[in-house]
């Protein structure tokens, strides 16, 4: 097969089928460009939850009197968990300070004694920050003899999770949407392609050209049309990131930053659907026999 015959071919389909190519761009674009902004959004909005999820600290308090043996008794075995990832004693004289700085008042000037626990803050690592893991961490470390009492912020991290969940799901349904409906487009248009072309192609069958010699144009048409909208999708992107998001806010623009090989993503991602879609109709109409 003469690869400079097949990109050639690849290439005619846009002369024959001007309007459906140019819409199978258009669309391939579109679906792009909503499905990079939905990227954006569930990235920042995922980097926002999970700013809120480093925040989250369990703390233990302990039972008094505490002495140096029990801090590092507790120490050693909170280090062998496989959620921690660090440990703070808190001690009663700390805690009064906390206490001043946050309310800016001396607990001690307030009370003859403080009653503020020592306690132990506990850090978990990536990955053991959601509602249902914290829960299990808080239950085990409950059961241990040295501890009073456990607390967290359980209800934020419920509202994390369920937010989390929202738009991955939310993201995951609108994506494969409009991905889905730039796919038939592309297909529709390689087989509008393959209509108009149907006189040479059982020409070709006649004189014995094979199955890929004549398919592969077509998949080659359908991989341009999805690579010229992912690049239109990804220049569109760029702009609005970059150029359109500093006229909102110096400090979103700042925040909302992506990395090169997004860009590249999103065109690769205009090859594949392009592909795709190609695939469905080059298989569909042009079988053994069919076209004769």
């Amino acid at each position: 097969m003469s690869m400079s015959y097949t990109i050639r071919e690849s290439f005619s389909g846009f002369r024959r089928t001007k309007i459906s190519s140019a819409l199978s761009v258009v669309t391939v674009c579109v679906a792009l460009l909503f499905l990079g902004l939905f990227a954006v959004i569930t990235i920042h909005a995922e980097r926002f939850l999970e700013g809120l999820r480093n925040r989250v600290e369990v703390e233990a308090f302990l039972y008094e009197p505490v002495t140096t043996i029990t801090v590092d008794s507790l120490g050693q075995v909170f280090a062998s968990f496989p959620e921690v990832d660090s440990v703070v004693y808190i001690s009663k004289a700390h805690a009064a300070e906390v206490f001043k700085r946050e309310f800016g008042e001396d607990i001690l000037s307030v009370l003859d004694f403080n009653p503020l626990p020592p306690s132990l803050k506990v850090y978990l690592k990536d990955g053991y920050r959601t509602s249902a893991r914290v829960d299990s961490f808080a239950a085990k470390v409950r059961s241990m003899r040295e501890i009073e009492n456990v607390v967290y912020r359980k209800a934020m991290l419920e509202v994390i999770d369920q937010r989390a969940g929202t738009v991955h799901n939310i993201t995951l349904g609108l994506g494969l949407f409009v991905a889905l409906s730039a796919i038939i487009l592309v297909s529709n248009t390689i087989r509008l392609a393959i209509y108009a072309k149907r006189t040479l192609i059982q020409t070709m069958e006649l004189v014995g050209a094979t199955r890929r010699f004549i398919r592969t144009p077509f998949l080659l048409e359908g991989v341009w049309q999805g690579l010229l909208g992912g690049g239109f999708a990804a220049a569109l992107l760029y702009l609005l990131i970059v150029h359109g998001v500093r006229l909102l806010s110096s400090d979103l623009a700042e925040f909302i930053r992506m990395d090169p090989l997004f860009y590249a993503g999103v065109v690769v991602s205009g090859g594949v659907l392009g592909f795709i879609g190609s695939v469905f109709s080059v298989f569909r109409f042009i079988r053994p026999g069919t076209s004769r």
